[in-house]
């Protein structure tokens, strides 16, 4: 049965579209089917994705493989990330090591996000880094009401939340003074953007939970997943996050540990001993 492969990249980076034409004359000399269409690769038994570009491409390529267990192998083409381990100059190095089976398979933990109006679904979408919330003026501040499994936990007055994986924890959550999480621990992490009251703490809660937000202060406000799509959340409805029934694959080479990614990445704060 004939192998195939399918690549997903970021049309915006010439290099990327370069490097993809390389790895298909690559897969082809192996007699490997190389697909770059979405439809074709569904339809498919595609073994693999390949990410051409950077964390986002990534992020995109995984989340969308998730839903048909397709795992992903992201080549670096932006700024060093925390997902895309290979860098360009690494990737046939990379891929024989694939086609070796020398690699393993991490999952990632997964959210989705279900908007409810008067207990109806209205709305749902699964995000692989977060769901954030944030007000739409400049003006005024929102609140927050974060319920767990049915049970008033905390509010925030802030200009928004986090609500994100361990995965997500790296990103915006990252740069709203939230912690670092390892991808390996199973858990949902509460940021508040700009909290307007110091109660108001980041939180970490079992990633078992349902988490139940809802605005008691302010009309409306921002919902985006993953930054990509955002809808509008009324004071009349809610959003219910959980723990998607399904989790996105990367392919790890264990060329990059969790520990020296987060070095490399806050090398500024890193100080070594003399």
């Amino acid at each position: 049965m004939e192998r195939v492969v399918g690549l997903w990249l970021n049309k915006s980076k010439p290099e990327a579209t370069v490097l993809a034409q390389e790895i298909k004359d690559w897969f082809r000399k192996r007699c490997w089917a190389v697909l770059s269409q979405w439809e074709d690769i569904i339809k498919q038994k595609t073994d693999f994705l390949i990410s051409l570009g950077g964390d986002g491409t990534l992020l995109e390529a995984a989340r969308e493989g998730a839903p048909h267990g397709i795992p992903v192998m992201g080549v670096n083409f932006g700024r060093l990330g925390f997902l895309c381990e290979i860098e360009k100059i690494d990737v046939f190095q990379a891929l024989e090591k694939i086609l070796n089976q020398d690699y393993q398979i991490q999952e990632r933990l997964m959210l989705r996000a279900v908007v409810k109006r008067n207990d109806v679904e209205v709305y749902s979408q699964l995000a692989l880094n977060d769901v954030v919330f944030s007000r739409e003026s400049p003006e005024g501040i929102i609140t927050l009401q974060a319920n767990l499994s049915g049970e008033p936990s905390v509010s925030y007055p802030a200009d928004g939340l986090i609500v994100s994986t361990p995965t997500g924890s790296t990103a915006y959550s990252l740069s709203a003074g939230g912690p670092i999480l390892s991808p390996n621990v199973q858990a949902v992490l509460l940021t508040p953007l700009a909290a307007h009251t110091l109660s108001a703490r980041p939180m970490l809660v079992s990633d078992q939970e349902e988490i139940e937000i809802s605005l008691s202060n302010g009309e409306q406000c921002l919902v985006s997943f993953d930054g990509r799509t955002s809808i509008k959340l009324h004071s009349s409805e809610s959003v219910i996050i959980q723990k998607a029934p399904i989790r996105a694959k990367l392919i790890r080479l264990g060329n990059r540990s969790f520990p020296q990614v987060v070095r490399e990445k806050l090398r500024d704060r890193w100080h070594e001993k003399t």
